[in-house]
């Protein structure tokens, strides 16, 4: 199944991404709680040494060198070098009748990690990450006695640093493996698969396959797709394959399918809320003319005759749903929409008059705001058919201009502070966009953004 959405985080936003997933590690690691250690270091055949450590406490845990790789097929490999710690505690020593104890120091020196992630999704179709490996390496660890029996500590130092050494890099791994348990995997989970628009639809982002690494990016297929709240309907046609370009300006890309477009029509088309009213109330003040059939008169004699000076209402509804196309040049549709007009009698019934067929070449204008993909529609003239009429037959080009003002004065500022709404964009917790690059490809809108996560 082809996507109706694709998102795609290249090697900057990756990069992004990890250095606040680093921050929140390093954290982390600082925080790190370490059990006393005790045990027996036999010296040769002179005895043992009985030493406690007591009272650890990591001062801190620096990760300045890390990167993130997208492996091909594979998922996300973090590699993080020369990390470095310190912590100390008490120490207590006993060998035969000698006693001692005191305080230490721990210097532990490049250490080098190696991550690597999963990436999948779940039955709902939302992202899923886990830890498929973790390895740990530290080549240098130095413990430092306070105390005068220098001879003393040399019987158990290597041992001491050797236990440190075992002892945090299996901690350090832990620490990976919980991290992206609770905090990456549950951030993730914030990306909503499915995103309530208004009462009458909703916008379906679920992935259709797991997400991919590529060489250069991580991409997400999304099926995006528009539906109604009252019920949802098979889709009379499919996503067309999307020939996504390579651009890597950004950190991250959105590539919407005329598919994702043209079911958002359908959508609306069966929620019913392509249905407007053209009322007297709703004609602006300079237009200069009233809705009542005095003013179509002029063009159809006998409404005279039949309802003389009668108040007039439209009521505009689309036939089919509308059907856009994409490409280099931009949004291009040519809805079709029936103006039934009607006559209001005194006892406020209404009574039918004539039903026009309108056609018009519409254009859109496309951006994006507060993570929003907002618009504003652009008109041509309308071209007008009868389709039938209650009062006889009239030509119809004769009020070409006059509903050319009803519809533009009345239904496109409808219509256009709806688009202005936006619809949402499939983002995680906390994102905001800046930066925003809008251009049109065959048959999809690509939307390109930095990334601005704001912490707690």
């Amino acid at each position: 199944t082809n996507p109706g959405f694709v998102v795609r985080i290249t090697q900057a936003g990756l990069d992004y991404a990890h250095q606040q997933g680093i921050t929140m590690l390093e954290k982390q690691l600082a925080q790190l709680k370490l059990s006393d250690i005790s045990g027996d270091s036999r010296v040769g055949r002179v005895g043992k040494v009985r030493y406690e450590l007591s009272r650890l406490r990591l001062r801190d845990f620096h990760l300045p060198y890390s990167r993130i790789t997208p492996i091909s097929n594979v998922g996300l490999q973090v590699s993080i070098s020369n990390a470095f710690a310190e912590l100390d505690g008490d120490w207590r020593v006993k060998f035969y009748f000698v006693r001692d104890h005191g305080s230490f120091d721990v210097k532990v020196e490049n250490v080098y990690v190696k991550i690597s992630l999963r990436l999948g999704s779940d039955a709902t179709g939302k992202p899923t990450v886990s830890t498929s490996d973790c390895s740990t390496r530290i080549s240098k660890v130095r413990v430092l006695f306070s105390g005068k029996l220098g001879w003393l500590y040399n019987l158990f130092h290597s041992v001491i640093e050797s236990r440190f050494r075992k002892i945090l890099e299996d901690k350090v791994c832990d620490t990976v493996v919980e991290s992206v348990h609770n905090e990456l995997q549950t951030y993730v989970r914030t990306l909503p698969v499915t995103a309530r628009i208004d009462a009458k639809t909703g916008i379906d982002y679920s992935l259709v396959a797991p997400p991919r690494a590529t060489a250069l990016s991580l991409d997400a297929d999304l099926k995006g797709e528009f539906y109604s709240l009252a019920s949802r309907s098979t889709i009379p046609f499919s996503p067309l394959p999307l020939a996504f370009p390579s651009d890597h300006d950004r950190m991250v890309y959105f590539g919407a399918s005329s598919y994702f477009f043209n079911t958002a029509g359908i959508a609306y088309h069966e929620a019913g809320a392509l249905v407007f009213e053209i009322t007297e109330d709703m004609i602006p003040k300079d237009a200069g003319f009233s809705l009542d059939t005095s003013i179509f008169s002029a063009f159809i004699p006998q409404l005279e005759e039949m309802y003389p000076n009668m108040p007039m209402k439209f009521r505009l509804s689309t036939p089919t749903a509308p059907f856009l196309t994409i490409g280099p040049e931009g949004i291009s549709l040519r809805p079709i929409v029936d103006a039934q007009a009607y006559a209001i009698l005194p006892d406020a019934s209404l009574a039918p008059l004539f039903l026009l067929s309108l056609v018009r070449n519409v254009s859109a204008v496309i951006n994006v705001r507060s993570g929003h993909i907002v618009g504003s529609l652009n008109v041509g003239r309308i071209r007008l058919s009868l389709k039938d009429s209650a009062v006889g037959t009239f030509q119809v080009r004769t009020m070409q201009s006059l509903m050319n003002i009803l519809t533009s004065s009345t239904l496109l500022p409808r219509l256009n502070a709806r688009l202005d709404e936006g619809f949402p964009l499939p983002l995680p917790d906390r994102i905001q966009l800046s930066n925003i690059l809008v251009r049109f490809h065959q048959n999809f809108l690509l939307l390109g953004a930095d990334v601005h996560f704001q912490p707690r």
